[in-house]
């Protein structure tokens, strides 16, 4: 069964934007010129924009894990081999061969908390990705020089 992955806001996106705001609350109680004090309204403003739109984690639906996301992009003349070693051994990919197109994208969701990884390929066609393989759960240290 395929799991399903929402968009989340991870600790990072909060601290960042919470971080943010403070300054320029600080910035604003300062009494200083006034350039500093619409300086810190700025960084207010960038502040709460950022923690409206900062979604950069991922929640897991069924068991509510947290995971991270990365992504990896190939050319179409890897697909065949990617697939074999995604669905025996992935710890075999070799990321040499990785940004020298965009018609395959390798996703990898791994959370060191659960100690899980899920691996799926997916193929360009035009205007959006979709799956070309089915998802694969591994254990995190599989996966290890793939999410580096």
């Amino acid at each position: 069964m395929e799991k399903t992955f929402n968009r989340v806001r991870s600790t990072k996106d909060i601290i960042i934007s919470v971080g943010l705001t403070l300054a320029g609350c600080i910035l604003v109680a300062l009494p200083t010129a006034t350039s500093v004090n619409i300086l810190g309204f700025f960084m207010i403003f960038a502040g709460i924009l950022l923690f409206l739109m900062l979604r950069t984690g991922y929640k897991e639906q069924e068991s509510g894990v947290q995971y991270c996301k990365v992504e990896h992009f190939f050319s179409q003349t890897e697909k065949a081999k990617l697939s074999e070693v995604v669905a025996s051994k992935p710890s075999s990919i070799s990321l040499a061969e990785e940004d020298k197109g965009n018609a395959v994208r390798l996703d990898v969701f791994y959370s060191r908390k659960s100690g899980k990884a899920y691996v799926q390929l997916y193929e360009y066609i035009p205007y959006k990705y979709e799956p070309c393989s089915r998802q694969f759960e591994y254990p995190i240290s599989e996966v290890s020089n793939i999410i580096k």
